[in-house]
């Protein structure tokens, strides 16, 4: 198990109608040289979502108004970050997965992100798993 003690750094932000939220976070993190981020936590609504299923070869693309229930993952060491999401359709079912684009802002999507501050995300082949998976270095 690799852990690293690291202060932490918190940028609260708000994304507006339309916007592309997985895009977003990941323009800041680059814009703000960020090397070990992190969705602390996320609520909002989106009109799109594409999402990666469990088994990893099914793909679904909702369109329609969702609530963000849940929005977690890394957002350094990677070009599109590893994000997994639930969401919530107007009868009140859940249904997530790992983002895989097209998460589109309805309304809106309040955002802190979080830093480690002493460490750096990276993303290296994993022989086990076969995926890019996280490593973490001290900065």
């Amino acid at each position: 198990m690799q852990a690293i003690a690291s202060p932490l750094t918190c940028y609260p932000i708000r994304l507006r109608p339309k916007q592309d939220i997985q895009q977003a976070m990941l323009d800041f993190v680059k814009m703000n040289g960020l090397k070990a981020a992190f969705v602390m936590t996320c609520c909002g609504s989106v009109t799109k979502a594409k999402l990666r299923m469990a088994d990893s070869a099914t793909i679904k693309e909702l369109t329609g108004h969702f609530e963000i229930v849940s929005l977690v993952g890394t957002l350094s060491g990677g070009e599109n970050g590893h994000l997994h999401i639930s969401l919530s359709d107007p009868e009140g079912h859940v249904i997530g997965g790992h983002v895989v684009g097209d998460l589109i802002v309805y309304t809106t999507a309040e955002v802190v992100i979080g830093e480690c501050t002493g460490a750096k995300f990276e993303r290296e082949d994993d022989l086990e798993t076969g995926y890019d998976e996280l490593a973490i270095y001290r900065k």
